[in-house]
């Protein structure tokens, strides 16, 4: 295995340094370093594929976004396609998510497959725009992809780029919480009736996904089906990015072929602990529900788990899953848009009612009734995401809920028991 590069995404003396590990697709030739010279050195320029070919690419292998929902990106393309208007095309760098390093990795890494993939699509589509969206909240993320558009110039004057900067918040990445702030208005998310795929920037279709997805198309594009398909599985072909550990003082970005087992990226005190797989907006997996699973959409699916938006969190020794999600949950709660009744009143109801299950209250019927009435009324998909985490935590941990309610931590008694041993005691 190659050696990992580590970079520093938040910016000169802050945030951690994360290490991304080479991989066989979208990670190649990261060493080479992310200079448009060096990229070009082993990529050449993108082809122009009209839209039929494209779809027919994406569709072949199942190309799905990796922001999250895992929508069908030819599905979104052929959407974009069919409107029969001026079209957008929309880089999303704003990941929102405090433990995913993923989009960061690769803009500080491989830059210019992200874009080659924004102008296959923008071609596509008859668009000469590119709006590219960098986060708020890492200025060494937004530095790095500025300096790689201006390189992007002076290559290609056919393409226009467009920079955006979001804000510090979760929510700043939703689709229609970008397209308003692309058209000066707040960075929230509003009500909308349409996809912007539809119905987006000034009202035009909107082709909006994340890095890694254009990513994935642009080497799709370059390499072909065949070889893009010499990774993975012949369900799932193909590879992603996951952030390991993205909370801990050294997180991983690796891209994994779909189909590797679980026991290859995770120790086993993690496989047998408490895992948050898919972020602030994911599950939990009980202790082993991994072992014999694969990094795989489907098999995490009827596993009851998913891979959201490909942050994997293995508690350490005597973290609480309990603990964890009432600081999740009030975190979220705190990021909200609060422009509708689940985000204003909702959120900080279910906040306080995990709070208060974890100080030992026996109140998690309460927390699991308010996840179930936030759920499918928002403007957004953020109170959904939340209440995931807290309906997963409440099946996966019940006993520990139930420990906690009898004024009990079994994690943090475990942990003490550990370190009197430890000690001779």
């Amino acid at each position: 295995m190659s050696a990992a590069v580590l970079v520093r995404p938040a910016g000169d003396g802050g945030g951690p340094v994360v290490a991304v590990r080479p991989g066989a697709h979208v990670l190649r030739d990261v060493p080479a370093g992310p200079s448009l010279a060096a990229h070009r050195r082993r990529t050449p320029p993108p082809p122009k594929l009209p839209l039929a070919d494209l779809v027919a690419r994406v569709r072949e292998v199942d190309v799905r976004g990796r922001g999250g929902a895992g929508f069908p990106f030819a599905t979104k393309l052929e959407a974009a396609a069919g409107a029969g208007r001026r079209r957008e095309v929309v880089v999303n760098l704003s990941e929102g998510e405090p433990v995913s390093f993923k989009d960061a990795a690769l803009a500080l890494t491989r830059p210019h497959l992200v874009l080659d993939g924004a102008v296959l699509v923008a071609r596509a589509l008859g668009s000469r725009v590119v709006h590219v969206v960098l986060p708020g909240d890492r200025p060494g993320v937004a530095a790095a992809v500025r300096r790689a558009v201006d390189e992007r110039g002076r290559e290609d004057r056919r393409t226009r780029w467009r920079v955006h900067r979001a804000a510090d918040r979760f929510v700043a990445g939703q689709a229609h919480a970008v397209v308003e702030l692309m058209s000066g208005r707040p960075n929230l998310p509003v009500t909308a009736w349409q996809p912007v795929a539809l119905h987006g920037y000034r009202g035009r279709p909107t082709l909006l996904s994340n890095a890694e997805t254009f990513a994935h198309v642009a080497l799709l594009a370059g390499a072909g089906a065949v070889a893009y398909a010499g990774a993975g599985t012949d369900e799932e072909p193909g590879t992603r990015l996951l952030t390991l550990d993205g909370d801990g003082e050294r997180p991983t970005v690796t891209e994994v072929p779909h189909g590797t087992p679980w026991e290859d990226l995770l120790t086993d005190d993690a496989l047998d602990g408490p895992v948050l797989v898919g972020g602030y907006h994911g599950t939990w997996a009980a202790p082993g529900a991994l072992r014999g699973l694969t990094v795989s959409r489907t098999a995490m699916a009827a596993a009851g788990l998913s891979l959201g938006a490909g942050v994997v969190l293995p508690l350490s020794p005597g973290d609480c899953p309990v603990h964890r999600t009432a600081a999740i949950v009030a975190y979220l709660a705190g990021q909200s848009a609060r422009r509708c009744g689940p985000c204003r009143h909702g959120l900080p109801a279910l906040a306080d009612a995990v709070r208060a299950t974890d100080r030992g209250l026996d109140v998690s019927a309460r927390a699991g009734e308010l996840a179930g009435l936030v759920t499918g009324r928002g403007a957004c998909a953020h109170p959904d995401g939340t209440a995931r985490t807290v309906t997963s935590m409440l099946a996966a941990y019940g006993d520990e809920v139930a420990a906690h309610a009898g004024g009990e931590c079994g994690y943090r008694r475990s942990s003490l028991v550990a370190r009197s041993v430890g000690r001779g005691r």
